[in-house]
């Protein structure tokens, strides 16, 4: 934070100092133009009042005796001035200068026409014969005799000497300038450049150190809650909700992991289980032989066959229940009389609930419409409920199946009597994982057939909803397309 912090004051510094340099440099441009056009405005006139003074042509040639007179009393009055005699093709006829150091021996007209086209109003600037390659502001005029013009006069406002003092002069007042203002503007403007990037960071540095503290096995590190809705405070409500996801997250992998430890446990239980049967049987028969009547063994073979079908179907649920959670079951969806499957499972479980006394009923709408669904998974989803209802009905109890017609499909209803489920355990009831009470109520099972039940209908685009007071029913119901 403190790099970053640091960066950006650097960074400021900088900017001020090109954007100080840059202000000099257009400052110290302006005003140099400035000055010069204020120079050639003022002294504009300059070349017309020498040749009313005197003419520098005589006969049409050069009057050099009265020119050198006039130009050295005007040279005389102002120093800075550099006075040429042009001809009507910019070539230099005369001069008058302090060190008679000419390197040009013409100059553009160009600027001159401009010049006096204007009347000296706008800022013209032209050759400096001293000095080639360079501009310079002046003062012309042009010489005629009887409508002829003979040449042109043209006066350089500021001389070579001139420009010498003056550069130094402006390089001695730009140094003050920018030592006693500009520097003292940067210096300030970046002390509270500083002060206000420190404030302005100060929520980032809470952040930043929070997630250091979260990085470092503080997970109930948060962000403090900003006073203003900017940025900043959207990026430390944003890490907090999502630090609050990864307590989330972590507490359901435990949870998931804990449930995985007990589904371990119990489907090993349940293999065992059978397993041992199967192996206790056959050992049996083994030693045995030919002793063992036929009824005997008639009897271990049954026990064995049922033990070997209560696994293949453990087997065969955590088969199914893998692939509908992973989205490999494939469906074979095709319309099918749901009332048709009500009643053959239920005659499937008549002999086992006449075991305990338990009566099914069904209350089956009549002219039900056909429902589109996976003929086999769906008579699972009803086996499943049915076999679950009749595993927890008390003897002497009651199952309903009941299915009508509704606005939008067939509502399917499967209501069994008994002690119902707790409230606590609603919301879980369908987890693959979970089983309720299984040691207290005696009943055997992995706990899987509900949550096969719950992925099934979610693959038919249905929900499975559980009612029960706790007391005296419970009611699964789900509902199917027509």
């Amino acid at each position: 934070m403190k790099s970053l912090f640091w960066r950006i004051s650097v960074s400021f510094a900088l900017v001020l100092l090109i954007v100080g340099c840059s202000y000099v440099f257009i400052t110290a441009s302006t005003a140099q133009r400035y000055f010069q056009e204020t120079t050639q405005r003022l002294n504009a006139t300059v070349a017309d009042y020498m040749i009313e003074e005197v003419n520098p042509f005589q006969n049409g040639e050069v009057n050099e005796e009265a020119l050198g007179t006039i130009m050295h009393s005007m040279m005389a009055v102002n120093p800075g001035i550099e006075v040429y005699l042009l001809d009507p093709k910019g070539e230099i006829l005369s001069f008058v200068v302090l060190d008679k150091l000419v390197k040009l021996k013409s100059v553009d007209l160009e600027p001159v026409q401009e010049f006096l086209a204007t009347g000296g109003e706008e800022f013209v600037m032209g050759d400096d014969p001293r000095n080639p390659g360079e501009k310079s502001v002046f003062s012309a005029t042009a010489v005629y005799e009887e409508g002829e013009i003979l040449g042109y006069v043209y006066i350089i406002l500021a001389s070579e000497k001139y420009e010498t003092i003056a550069s130094g002069l402006l390089g001695s007042y730009w140094m003050q300038l920018t030592f006693e203002s500009i520097l003292i503007t940067m210096i300030v403007a970046l002390l509270i450049g500083v002060v206000l990037f420190g404030l302005l960071t100060r929520h980032l540095r809470k952040i930043v150190k929070t997630v250091e503290q979260f990085k470092d096995g503080n997970l109930e590190a948060r962000v403090p809650k900003a006073k203003t809705e900017s940025e900043l405070a959207v990026l430390g409500d944003t890490f907090n909700h999502m630090a609050d996801t990864i307590l989330d997250n972590i507490e359901e992998l435990k949870k998931v992991d804990s449930l995985r430890r007990e589904l371990i446990a119990n489907v090993s239980h349940d293999l065992r289980n059978p397993l041992a049967i199967i192996n206790g049987y056959i050992e049996t028969l083994q030693i045995k032989g030919d002793s063992i009547s036929s009824e005997e063994k008639e009897k271990y073979l049954k026990i064995i066959g049922a033990s070997t079908d209560k696994l293949s179907q453990l087997v065969s649920d955590l088969f199914d229940l893998s692939k509908l959670e992973s989205g490999q079951m494939t469906l074979k969806m095709e319309r099918l009389k749901i009332q048709e499957l009500l009643y053959d499972s239920s005659l499937k479980y008549e002999l086992m609930a006449q075991t305990k006394d338990i009566q099914i009923k069904t209350q089956i709408c009549q002219n039900l419409p056909l429902v589109k669904a996976d003929l086999y998974l769906m008579d699972r989803v009803i086996q499943n409920l049915l076999d679950n209802a009749v595993k927890y009905t008390p003897e002497n109890g009651e199952i309903l199946i009941d299915a009508c017609e509704t606005e939008s499909g067939v509502s399917i209803k499967i209501r069994n009597s008994g002690s119902g489920i707790p409230q606590k355990d609603l919301a879980a009831i369908f987890d693959r994982y979970y089983m309720i009470d299984k040691d207290r109520n005696g009943v055997e099972g992995s706990g899987l057939g509900l949550a096969i039940v719950k992925r099934i209908l979610e693959v038919h685009g249905s929900e499975i909803s559980i009612e029960s007071d706790s007391r005296t029913y419970t009611e699964f119901e789900f509902e199917l397309p027509v």
